[in-house]
């Protein structure tokens, strides 16, 4: 009796036990069913209202040109995109922007924006005498310079810039929002006689300017030189950015180096572009004005030797490959590193100088960072620059606030042109 006794209880324990395992796995199958139910209804329902909102048209429906007209002039002149990509893009979008109306071509586009042009110029009104007054109370500099070429001529450009910028923009460079364009002329050539009539025009409509910032460009120079003898010229402030770039062309484009360096880079950006490298060909710079970016270009060189370290390189790999294409890059590493040297204080100087102002307290900020240039000529003069124009800032009784050094946003305003 004892036996039977204790084999059925171990049979009913076991029963037990088999029973509540399956009991936990239908609860769990049961929950696990439901919820796969409940995220297959959800799906559903998304997915049938993203279809819903792909065949519903949009609530505006543009059946008119003249809205038309005015996308694509936004288009234009507001993104900046060109003729051809106006008429590849409104295609796309016409879905979007519930467009039911053929989209306009190529040729289409330029005869809008040509008819803008001219409405715009036969709205144009003179300005009135003393309107510089009412944009700039305290005075304007005269920002000016002429464009690379337009067909067979050139754009000279005139741009007016508060004297106060830095005290109601502290840290902020001049930009196109800042500036106000005052005089466009356009010329086969330029010469200082033609600058200095032109602005004798502005000057007599709008009064004279507190300076005039300009490049080096000898032309600029002697027109301010013809006014002054006038007695109506302005003192002369030049831009940092073409003075540093005349510091190291002075110093640098007649180094036996340098031409091999700068065919090395073409011969490297040849070799690169259309590989698995080429993330690291050299960056674009232009042929003229070569030494306003020229820094970028020995940035890059320092940059691209830095990724071939000493050793041999294992064979058929990347490195390997990236050593055959540098062509003679390596035998001007102690060149480039000379240029960098003496260029690279002036960047930080320049940087510091666009977004202060030229005053006291950005020329005890440079000075110990121009100490540091190893080329004296380039220290030397530089320096004589700062000085300079300090005596200009403390002329114009700005020397507190910051006088603008920078005329980038004519530049940029010729690079969206």
């Amino acid at each position: 009796m004892v036996n039977k006794r204790d084999l059925w209880r171990n049979k009913t324990a076991m029963a037990k036990a088999e029973n509540r395992y399956r009991r936990k796995e239908n609860k769990r199958f049961k929950r696990e069913r439901d919820q796969y139910r409940q995220d297959l209804t959800a799906a559903r329902q998304e997915i049938e209202a993203l279809q819903a909102q792909q065949t519903v048209l949009p609530a505006r429906v543009i059946n008119d040109k003249a809205t038309l007209v005015y996308i694509v002039l936004r288009l234009y002149i507001v993104a900046r995109i060109s003729f051809r990509g106006i008429a590849r893009i409104l295609p796309v979008l016409s879905a979007y922007l519930g467009l039911t109306i053929k989209v306009p071509c190529t040729q289409t586009v330029i005869n809008w924006v040509n008819r803008y042009s001219i409405a715009r110029m036969q709205g144009f009104h003179a300005p009135i005498e003393g309107m510089t007054a009412c944009l700039f109370p305290k005075g304007y500099i005269l920002i000016l310079d002429a464009s690379i070429g337009l067909g067979r001529g050139k754009i000279l450009t005139l741009l007016a810039l508060d004297i106060e910028h830095y005290i109601k923009n502290p840290m902020n460079a001049p930009t196109l929002k800042q500036v106000k364009c005052i005089a466009v002329s356009v010329s086969h050539s330029w010469t200082g006689e033609t600058i200095a009539s032109l602005l004798e025009k502005v000057i007599a409509q709008l009064g004279k300017p507190k300076g005039y910032l300009k490049d080096g460009g000898t032309d600029l120079g002697k027109a301010v030189r013809l006014l002054n003898e006038k007695g109506i010229g302005s003192v002369s402030i030049d831009d940092i950015s073409h003075y540093i770039a005349n510091l190291l062309k002075h110093e640098y484009s007649k180094h036996p180096y340098f031409a091999i360096f700068t065919s090395t880079c073409g011969k490297v950006s040849k070799n690169l572009k259309q590989t698995l490298l080429a993330c690291l060909a050299p960056p674009k710079i232009g042929a003229k004005a070569k030494f306003m970016n020229v820094y970028r270009l020995f940035t890059w060189a320092n940059k691209l030797l830095a990724q071939s370290p000493r050793g041999r390189a294992a064979k058929g790999s990347l490195l390997e490959k990236l050593r055959g294409n540098m062509d003679r890059l390596p035998e001007c590493k102690s060149f480039i590193n000379d240029f960098l040297l003496d260029a690279s204080p002036l960047i930080t100087c320049q940087a510091l100088l666009k977004n202060k102002g030229m005053s006291q307290q950005t020329l005890s900020e440079c000075l110990p960072i121009i100490n540091s240039i190893p080329n004296a000529y380039i220290r030397e003069n530089f320096i004589n620059w700062m000085e300079q124009q300090l005596k200009t800032a403390v002329t114009l009784g700005v020397d507190q606030h910051g006088l603008p050094v920078c005329s980038d946003c004519i530049e940029s305003l010729f690079g969206v042109a």
